[in-house]
Formats: structure tokens, C-alpha cells, sequence
């Protein structure tokens, strides 16, 4: 282990002197950091050398099984430690609430009330780890800045210490963690340990003390009969663990909640056949006192109280489980699966590497991989026919995961085209309502024995992700469908007019299907003018596309036969109200004249257009307008002639650009011209971008957006 200065090593020591094993540098740095805080669990991660990965090197306070789903953790993962790394900064969480709604990854495993300050452990230039440390839900909201203080100061001081470890060519070595010592013993002022073990001996219900790994280590006569298990039996093992009818991940729950909390719990178990018993855990951080007796209300109890199980069950697993499950449910893309694998399930489960396989048309189809120095390595297999004898394929439409421990095992089985520089695979298919929809290669480094209950797990994670994949999959093609629609219905490009330009944007709504009525276009007519429309259908899904569609479809008709301003209105809302549809839809239609200078609008219910003068200055034109289009079956809409000077800039929009939940229109609008007037002189493509940008609506975006920009030359 690196040996810890105390600031009293001469420069000139021997340097055996100076390299010889000292005091265990980590252990020693958390157990004084946790004592000037008063925390009462901690851990201290390292950065793996070769990737971008925390490992817990020390914890203590706690057994490390607490945090088994974060032993090992992407830098990208949304969890304190990694986040205090990657931002540099103390992230602090005040409390069970505070991490359901920040971190709820790690709420759905440790549901306790418990605080936590985690720490990036760095020196101006390299970061080296992390440490976190935790208080009991009692502690106050806020970290005071005296603890905030002394862990910065204490983080500090470690890297230092790292920092001249690395230059001295010696890394830290393995340190045990740091629990405390038997939480039964004799004190000075106390009575002995003969007379207390007598004393508790006479009282009529039952008394166990538990380490904190949960371990029996002292249990009273009554405690023994209660439990119906001799006292022998149940010294140095797990209540849970030696006692059947106990043994249900629901009463560990409240061993871990009670340490982790440092608050008293309880639970209620039924002894077979009918007997119910009560048991409170009274924590420190020294271990549990149990005390046990019989429970009133058992008809009650027997309604709530959870079942007894067969199955032996460990909590760990399903902490790991429930953790990946809360992760996977976040992604969206088939990407974002891939994504959320690397930084979370191939860190915990320690490969280096991952691909993730589908199939279409017979084929195999690479959907992702992480870790590959040379990707062309797992592309080779894109497109391989699914009757291939390979190990991924065989996985895929079997169903049936294989694990290989070394390389020589893979090749008895499998020819390899080649070296991956990986020693052992494990290869996971993804069944998803009853069917294959892929297969999960892990892939380790060195060689790497499965044992039972890690293949177990292995093959648990590869049902999670594969309902991930298949809900992913469908966003995907969803997802492609409304944009290959939305583009098909959207002008592909604008047209070059005479004495014009223009630029345009089009924003789906960030919820439903990403697709919507919005829509613009730009038509070149005779005369060398030109007429634009842009216009909003109600609501934002495949109606509203449909509809748009063939609205614009008829603007277009109308301008190529003539038809002015007022009567281009008209026509399409007698083809609105011709269609039988229940959607009414907003217009903005204007024949440009750049040759004199001047516009001609007509409007149906839409959003008064910006006009910016070439001296900076903006005004709402609120123009004379008609009803929306698809309401009254014999409506006029006036026209408004408009200059437009060369230097102009025109602003056509939809509502979704102003209209956001808690702004009011005008404010927004005035916002818009702010910006409009700083910035007008710029490129048209350069304005519409800091346009949309600015807008109140991007910061929730709930409908779709559309933006027209026409600039009159000279």
C-alpha cells in the first residue's frame, strides 16, 4: 500500500525508506474524513487506468453489498460520484426526496431517507477518483460550510498524495474495508459481559445483536425459542440467511433501511403455521439490536404482512437489477440502449467491451458496439446471413445464451475470423414477448470463468435489455416514419426568387409524434413576384400532417391560376369545409412585389407578422384578417398592402414559436424583437437559427413550430 507522509520525510531519506509500505493511504484518508463530519458511511473510488470507469477501491460504514450496483460505474452515468468527476464540483443531496427526484436510479435500490455529499478527488490538472459520504435522514437540508470545507480540503490533499504516488511509479494496493469492530462487548462504568448476557437471559421476549453485515453475534434464550432455530445455528449467520420463513429480500429491506438510515425499523413475519412475530431493529453504526417478540393485531398483520418464500433470494442481485431496469426505462433510441449498456451493465458486470446485434431479412445487423479499438472488427459481421455458424447468431434464434471462458473454449466450438483482442465472450439473447429481437455480446479482456449465479444475473440483464431494445425499436421506426412524413409534406428546399430571400425552419412538437400541421411554402409566380403562406392545423400527429398536406397543396393550385390574396382564402376554406374535417386551421398568405417595394397580405386567424426596417427598427403588423380557415362557410378576409423597402425583413411564424406555458404572448413577442432588431443585418439561415433559439416556447416546446423569413433585395 502507499505509505501516508506525515510531513516529516527528509529529502534525503534512502529511498527504501521513502518506498516501503506505510499505512493504508485511502482507508486512512475516508475514516479521518468521515470522523470530521460526522458521516457515518463513505466510499472512495479510482479511475480505472485504460477507461473511463469509477472503481470502488474502500467503503466504510457499511457492508460494500449496499453498493454493489455501483461498484463499478461509467464516468457518463447519472450518479453523484460521476457527476462530481465529470463537473468538478461537490454535488450535494439533501435526502430521500432530493434523490428520488435527481437520481432515481439509485432511489428505486436504497429508498432510505439518508443524505450525501460525493466529491471529485483531483489537482488542477487530473482527476483521480471520487468520494462520497453519507449522514442519517436526520441530518440537516443543507451541508454546512465548514463540512463542505474540510471535504473539499480532505479531496484536495488526497490527489496530492495520489498524484505523488503515480510520479513514484507506486499505485495503491488493495485496502480492506473499514467496518467497525463486534457490536457486543463490555465497556469501563458498564456492567460485564457475563452479568449483561445473564440479565438479558431472564427477560420474557427475544434479544439478537447483529453486526453490519447483518451477522448474528449474541441471541437470548427467548430470542432462540421465539425464532423456533437453536442459538448455535444462528450465531455468525444471517437472520435472513438461516431462518426459512425469514428468508424474503422484503425483511432484509429493513436491516439495510435501518443502517442506512440510522433510524429505528420494524417488520412483522409470520412463523409457520399462524404465529406472527414482531421485530424492531435499533441501529448504530457499530450494528443492529434486534428485539422480538409477539405481534398483536394478527388478523390485521395477516392482511399486510408479506408472505414467507421458498426461493432463497438474495437483495443484492435484485439491487442490481432494479438499478439497470431504472436505466434502461430512459432510453428512447435504439442508440440510447447501446449508450446505457456501455456506461451502466458493462461496468457492473466488469467486460471491456460490447456489441449489440439485431436481425432483418435473414441477416444479422449490427446495432451497436462500445470498446472496440477497430470497429471495422464487429462490422464485418453486418449483414452475415442469420444460417451462419456463429455464436451470435446461434444466440439470436435459438434463444439460448452461451458463455465462453477463454479463447481456446471458442474456438473448439466456433472458427474465428480472426482475433478480437478479447479472451472470454458471454453472448446473451434478447427475448422479448416470446420472440428474439437481438443478442448482447459481452466481451472481457482476460479470461473470465461464469460461475451459476453470475450467468443467472447475465441472463436476467439480457431480458431487461431486451424489452429496452424492442420498445426502442419501435420509437426508431416511429420515429422515422413522422419525419419521413413531415419531410415528404415540407417544401425539400427553397426556391431562388427574384429580388427575395428567404430562409425557413420547421420544429416538431417535443411530444406525441414528433409530427405536425405546421407548414410553409414558397410559390413563384408571373410578373416576377411571388406568394408565401405559411399556416398551423390543429393539433400535432398524422391528421394534422394529412390535412396540411393537402392544404398546401391547394394553396399552390389556387396562386398557379391566378388568384389574388382574398380569393387564394376563400378557395381553401371552401376546400376546408368541403373535406368534412373537424381540424380548423390558421393562414397567413402574401403576394411579394419586390420590384415596387410592396407586399399584399391576407390573414385567417393567424399571428400578426414582424416587419424589421432596414434602420433596426420592428413593428407587429397587425393586419385586418378573417376567420380561421374551416369554420363559416362565407367569410371575407381583407387585404393589407405593406411596404417592403429593400433591406426589409419579413417574419412569418406559427404560434408555437411564442405560445410556452407561463409566458405571456406579448412579452414573447416583444422578446422576438429584441433579438430582430440586434440582429437583422445578419444571414438570413444565421437570423433564423438565433430566432428559434430565443424563442420561450424551446424551453418545453409542447407544439410544433414554424418560421418563414423573407428579405427584400436592393
Amino acid at each position: 500500500m502507499v505509505g501516508v507522509s506525515d510531513g516529516q520525510t527528509s529529502a534525503q531519506a534512502p529511498a527504501a525508506a521513502r518506498t516501503r509500505v506505510g499505512r493504508p493511504l485511502l482507508s486512512l484518508a475516508l475514516a479521518s474524513m468521515m470522523d470530521e463530519v460526522n458521516a457515518h458511511s463513505g466510499a472512495v473510488y479510482l479511475l480505472a487506468a485504460d477507461e473511463p470507469v469509477l472503481e470502488m477501491a474502500v467503503m466504510a460504514g457499511l457492508p460494500r453489498a449496499f453498493a454493489a450496483p455501483w461498484e463499478r460505474v461509467g464516468l457518463s452515468a447519472p450518479i453523484p460520484v460521476a457527476e462530481a468527476v465529470r463537473e468538478r464540483r461537490l454535488v450535494w443531496v439533501a435526502g430521500e426526496e432530493d434523490m428520488a427526484a435527481r437520481y432515481p436510479r439509485i432511489a428505486v435500490v436504497l429508498p432510505y431517507p439518508f443524505a450525501l455529499a460525493a466529491l471529485p478527488v483531483a489537482t488542477e490538472s487530473t482527476a483521480y477518483g471520487a468520494i462520497f459520504v453519507t449522514w442519517p435522514g436526520s441530518h440537516p437540508s443543507e451541508l454546512s460550510d465548514r463540512d463542505q470545507e474540510h471535504l473539499t480540503a480532505a479531496c484536495r490533499r488526497l490527489a496530492v498524495r495520489l498524484e505523488r504516488a503515480r510520479e513514484g511509479s507506486r499505485p495503491p494496493l488493495p485496502e480492506p474495508d473499514l467496518l467497525a469492530g463486534p457490536a457486543f462487548g463490555g465497556a469501563a462504568g458498564t456492567l460485564g459481559t457475563v452479568e449483561a448476557a445473564r440479565m438479558v437471559s431472564r427477560l420474557p421476549y427475544g434479544l439478537c445483536s447483529l453486526d453490519l453485515h447483518g451477522r448474528i453475534s449474541f441471541a437470548n434464550p427467548a430470542a432462540a425459542e421465539l425464532i423456533g432455530v437453536q442459538a448455535s445455528r444462528l450465531l455468525g449467520n444471517q437472520l435472513w440467511a438461516c431462518v426459512p420463513w425469514l428468508n424474503d429480500p422484503v425483511y432484509e429491506d429493513r436491516y439495510r433501511a435501518a443502517l442506512m438510515s440510522q433510524q429505528t425499523t420494524s417488520f412483522v413475519a409470520l412463523r409457520p403455521p399462524g404465529d406472527w412475530l414482531s421485530f424492531r431493529m435499533y441501529p448504530s453504526t457499530t450494528g443492529l439490536s434486534v428485539r422480538i417478540s409477539r405481534a398483536r393485531a394478527v388478523a390485521e398483520m395477516a392482511r399486510g404482512g408479506p408472505r414467507p418464500s421458498d426461493a432463497p433470494a438474495r437483495l443484492v442481485t435484485i439491487s442490481q437489477v432494479l438499478s439497470l431496469a431504472g436505466a434502461l426505462t430512459e432510453a428512447a433510441s435504439v442508440q440510447d440502449v447501446v449508450q446505457l449498456v456501455a456506461d451502466e451493465i458493462v461496468p457492473a458486470v466488469g467486460s471491456q467491451a460490447l456489441v449489440v446485434l439485431g436481425s432483418r431479412a435473414g441477416r444479422l445487423h449490427v446495432l451497436g458496439h462500445r470498446g472496440y479499438p477497430d470497429p471495422q472488427i464487429v462490422e464485418r459481421f453486418d449483414g452475415m446471413p442469420l444460417t451462419e455458424q456463429t455464436p451470435g447468431t446461434r444466440a439470436l434464434t435459438t434463444g439460448v445464451p452461451a458463455f465462453f471462458d477463454s479463447r481456446e473454449e471458442l474456438e473448439r466450438l466456433y472458427p474465428v475470423r480472426g482475433p478480437d483482442g478479447f479472451s472470454a465472450w458471454a453472448y446473451l439473447p434478447l427475448i422479448a414477448s416470446g420472440r428474439p429481437v437481438g443478442t448482447c455480446v459481452l466481451s472481457y479482456a482476460e479470461p473470465h470463468p461464469f460461475p451459476a449465479d453470475e450467468r443467472a444475473v447475465l441472463t436476467s440483464l439480457g431480458g431487461l435489455i431486451a424489452q429496452a431494445l424492442e420498445r426502442a425499436q419501435l420509437y426508431d421506426a416511429k420515429h422515422q416514419l413522422a419525419h419521413g412524413l413531415q419531410a415528404a409534406l415540407l417544401p425539400h428546399s427553397l426556391p431562388a426568387l427574384p429580388g427575395v430571400d428567404a430562409a425557413a425552419r420547421y420544429l416538431p412538437a417535443m411530444q406525441g409524434m414528433e409530427i405536425g400541421g405546421d407548414f410553409y411554402d414558397l410559390v413563384p409566380t408571373e410578373q416576377g413576384m411571388t406568394a408565401a403562406v405559411i399556416g398551423d392545423v390543429q393539433g400535432h400527429n398524422v391528421t394534422a400532417a394529412g390535412l396540411m398536406g393537402q392544404i398546401r397543396t391547394a394553396v399552390r393550385a389556387y396562386t398557379t391560376v391566378g388568384q389574388a390574396p382574398e380569393e387564394v382564402m376563400r378557395s381553401t376554406n371552401r376546400l376546408l369545409l368541403d373535406l368534412g374535417s373537424d381540424l380548423f386551421a390558421s393562414c397567413l398568405y402574401l403576394r411579394l412585389d419586390p420590384a415596387h417595394g410592396r407586399a399584399v397580405m391576407a390573414r385567417a386567424g393567424h399571428p400578426p407578422p414582424l416587419l424589421r426596417r432596414p434602420d433596426g427598427r420592428v413593428r407587429v403588423l397587425d393586419l385586418a384578417g378573417g376567420p380561421l380557415l374551416g369554420i363559416d362557410g362565407s367569410p371575407t378576409y381583407p387585404t393589407t398592402e405593406v411596404d417592403l423597402t429593400p433591406g426589409c425583413v419579413l417574419v412569418l411564424y406559427t404560434d408555437g414559436l411564442i405560445e410556452s406555458p407561463g409566458v405571456d404572448i406579448e412579452d414573447a413577442l416583444a422578446d422576438l424583437g429584441q433579438v430582430l432588431t440586434e440582429a437583422g443585418e445578419r444571414p438570413l439561415d444565421e437570423l433564423a437559427d438565433l430566432l428559434v433559439q430565443h424563442s420561450a416556447s424551446m424551453r418545453e416546446r409542447v407544439d410544433d413550430v414554424a418560421l418563414l423569413l423573407l428579405r427584400a433585395r436592393g
